[in-house]
C-alpha cells in the first residue's frame, strides 16, 4: 500500500491517495474544493492535483472517503466523481444527525433533505469494505462532530479531525454536538487500543511554531507524546481544558459555504431558477440590540 500526500495551504488540510501499487486500485480521502471568499469564486486547482496524480498513475479510483463534513473548506468529491466514472462517495452514517442541524441553521427548508441521498454510501462503525485490492475499517470517532470517522488501512489509520500531530494535539469540540468527553473516549478507547506501530496520518497541520509540514505519526507517539491528549489525561481534565480553549477561537473563515456544499457530499447549491445565479446563505446575529437593525 502506497500513500501519497497533497497539502492544501490557504486551508491547512490534507488529502491523501491510498493505493495498491500493483493492482492499481486506490481510494482519495479529504479532497479540496477552492473557494475564495472575497470574490466568492470556486475552482478546482487543488483536486485537480490529486486527479492529474491519479491519472499520471494510471491509477483506478473506486472511493472518495470524507471523514467528516468539514467546516473549513468545501469537498472536492463530486469533481473527482466526475472525472473517475464508477467512484463513489461515502461518509459515515451519523452525518444524518449533522444535515438536520445545518438544515435549520441555513433555512434550507424543502430544498434540502437530511436522508443521505447526497451521498453514494453512508458507513457504519465497524463496517470493513473492499476497494479494490484494499480493505477499508470504518472507526467511529465522534466529537469533534457527531459523524466524524477514522479510516483503518492496512498499517495506518487516517483520523481527520479527531487527532492531530502531537505537538498540536485534537480537533476542536464547540461546533453543534461536539464534545470533549465524546472525543476522548473516541481517541482514548477507539484509536489508542490500535496497535503502537500503526501510522497515523492526520486532517490537517498548522505547523505550530513555523515548524515544517508534518503529518505522519504513530498510536504509539500520540499515546505518549500528544501535547492534549496523551493516553494517561482523565476525560474530565481533558474536557475543561477542551471546553477552555474552543471559547478562544474564531469560527472557521469558511464554515458556512463549507458546511453547506459538504452536507450535500460536494455538490454545490441549485439556483434557485433555471438561469440564474446560484447561491450560498450566510446567517448573521446582531451583537447587540441597536435601532434599525431589527
Amino acid at each position: 500500500m502506497n500513500i501519497e500526500t497533497f497539502f492544501d495551504p490557504h486551508t491547512f488540510t490534507l488529502t491523501y491517495v491510498v493505493y495498491d501499487p500493483q493492482t492499481r486500485d486506490a481510494l482519495v480521502i479529504d479532497p479540496v474544493l477552492d473557494y475564495d471568499p472575497v470574490n466568492s469564486v470556486i475552482s478546482t486547482e487543488s483536486v485537480d492535483r490529486v486527479a492529474d496524480f491519479l491519472k499520471r498513475e494510471s491509477l483506478h479510483l473506486h472511493a472518495v472517503l470524507e471523514t467528516h463534513a468539514h467546516a473549513d473548506h468545501l469537498s472536492g468529491s463530486q469533481v473527482l466523481r466526475a472525472s473517475f466514472p464508477g467512484a463513489y462517495v461515502a461518509i459515515g452514517e451519523r452525518i444524518l444527525e449533522v444535515q438536520g442541524v445545518f438544515k435549520g441553521i441555513f433555512d434550507l427548508g424543502d430544498e434540502f433533505t437530511p436522508n443521505g441521498e447526497h451521498f453514494d454510501r453512508l458507513l457504519a462503525d465497524g463496517e470493513r469494505f473492499a476497494v479494490g485490492s484494499l480493505e477499508v475499517n470504518v472507526i467511529a470517532t465522534p466529537g469533534h462532530t457527531p459523524a466524524c470517522v477514522s479510516y483503518h488501512i492496512g498499517d495506518a489509520v487516517f483520523t481527520g479531525d479527531a487527532l492531530f500531530m502531537p505537538d498540536y494535539g485534537t480537533g476542536r469540540c464547540d461546533f453543534p454536538r461536539g464534545s470533549a468527553e465524546v472525543l476522548h473516549r473516541s481517541v482514548t478507547a477507539r484509536l489508542y487500543t490500535l496497535p503502537p506501530a500503526t501510522r497515523v496520518f492526520v486532517g490537517h497541520d498548522y505547523m505550530p511554531g513555523g515548524r515544517a509540514l508534518a503529518f505522519e505519526s504513530t498510536i504509539g507517539d500520540e499515546r505518549a507524546h500528544n501535547i492534549q491528549l496523551p493516553a494517561d489525561r482523565s476525560e474530565a481534565d481533558f474536557a475543561a481544558f477542551r471546553q477552555a480553549r474552543d471559547a478562544t477561537l474564531d469560527a472557521p473563515k469558511l464554515l458556512y459555504p463549507s458546511l453547506q456544499v459538504n452536507i450535500r457530499a460536494g455538490h454545490l447549491p441549485a439556483p434557485a431558477r433555471p438561469g440564474a445565479p446560484a447561491h450560498l446563505k450566510i446567517p448573521f446575529r446582531v451583537k447587540q440590540p441597536a435601532k434599525g437593525l431589527a
